[in-house]
């Protein structure tokens, strides 16, 4: 089968996990370089990418590539990327895609124009905890869910470099919210989000959100709650999900969690009050042992697969499959983000249909 190059424009953090922890198949060869900073263009040659150009126009110009990667910062997204097409490469855009909606709309508009395609990296599609929780969900495992909670926290703050400038596209919606509200809008897919309320958080950086909640809500679904904190010294678990049978935790990204779930429907009352160091309850007594069941999540059975975008890429240019991420997923994520500005912005409820 037929071996296809790749070019990488930005060899910073992820156009290096590009090339050293992503790209694995014999089907794609990442073969080229352009980076402003000559210490990274050694990088790279270093990490065994034999082609270092001298300019971008000269990386687009060369025939032997057939797809080039942008992983700059996200303001240069739009300009790279239209350029690669109209000179006919097939582009990957390190996400999020563009900056906004309208500037995501100019690049469709350019790939409609030069008869180019390009897609976004959104990698953490395939990621092993996302693919687990979804997978209990839709087999039924927790009953009719109503509540999904998806939260990644850490207390280092924003990552030095262009994430802390606006300009850029820093700030954590545009770094991970992009994902987390990917995830959703795939899992839920074609349910469309009905609201969106957001409080951006600005604990230690003013110019741009270092961390932020949101609430959306799915047309006939569930709940979903997305987090995101750079100051959180307590870590919240990485999945919460509630169904009206059980209910999953994963705590940490290892996938080791844990289902609890109703044996049976039907709840039968004790007349016994529960005391507590609160005071007595009934409502909120613990169920019967006898009445639950538990499910251990064994995360060994599940494995990143990160490669599976580079083979889709190269089924893509062999006409056999269509690209695993399309604009136009990412132009609803796009748009759900900006829901999510404005609400931060008016202290409102953003109604939609998106």
């Amino acid at each position: 089968m037929k071996q296809y190059k790749a070019a990488i424009v930005g060899y910073g953090g992820m156009g290096r996990w590009h090339k050293t922890g992503i790209c694995k198949t014999e089907r794609v060869s990442i073969t080229g370089v352009y980076d402003i900073n000559p210490e990274r263009m050694k990088q790279a040659q270093e990490d065994g990418i034999t082609k270092a150009y001298s300019s971008y126009e000269d990386l687009i110009g060369d025939k032997e590539i057939d797809i080039v990667i942008v992983a700059t910062p996200n303001n240069f997204h739009l300009e790279l990327a239209c350029r690669a097409m109209e000179a006919g490469k097939l582009v990957v855009c390190e996400k999020p895609v563009t900056m906004t909606s309208d500037e995501l709309q100019e690049l469709m508009d350019c790939a409609a124009k030069t008869g180019s395609k390009f897609t976004i990296h959104q990698n953490r599609r395939a990621d092993p905890d996302y693919l687990e929780m979804r997978d209990a969900v839709e087999k039924g495992l927790l009953g009719d869910v109503f509540e999904i909670e998806s939260r990644v926290t850490g207390s280092r703050g924003i990552p030095e470099g262009w994430r802390q400038y606006a300009v850029a596209g820093g700030g954590m919606m545009l770094d991970w919210g992009v994902h987390l509200i990917d995830q959703m809008v795939m899992m839920m897919s074609p349910k469309k989000v009905t609201d969106v309320y957001c409080e951006l958080y600005h604990v230690n950086y003013k110019e741009c959100d270092d961390g932020f909640k949101m609430i959306m809500h799915f047309e006939q679904g569930p709940s979903v709650t997305i987090e995101v904190g750079t100051s959180h010294f307590l870590s919240a678990p990485r999945w919460l999900v509630f169904g009206d049978r059980g209910a999953l935790t994963i705590p940490t990204w290892d996938c080791n969690g844990r289902i609890v779930r109703a044996k049976e429907h039907e709840v039968t009352w004790e007349e016994e009050i529960i005391y507590t160091k609160a005071g007595p309850t009934k409502t909120m007594a613990p169920r019967a042992k006898d009445t639950i069941e538990e499910i251990e999540l064994d995360g060994d059975l599940w494995k990143p697969d990160f490669d599976i975008f580079y083979r889709n890429l190269a089924d893509f240019l062999d006409g056999t499959a269509e690209l695993r991420v399309k604009p136009e997923e990412a132009m609803r994520v796009m748009k759900i983000m900006e829901a999510a500005f404005e609400s931060d912005r008016t202290r409102s409820v953003i109604k939609c249909e998106i």
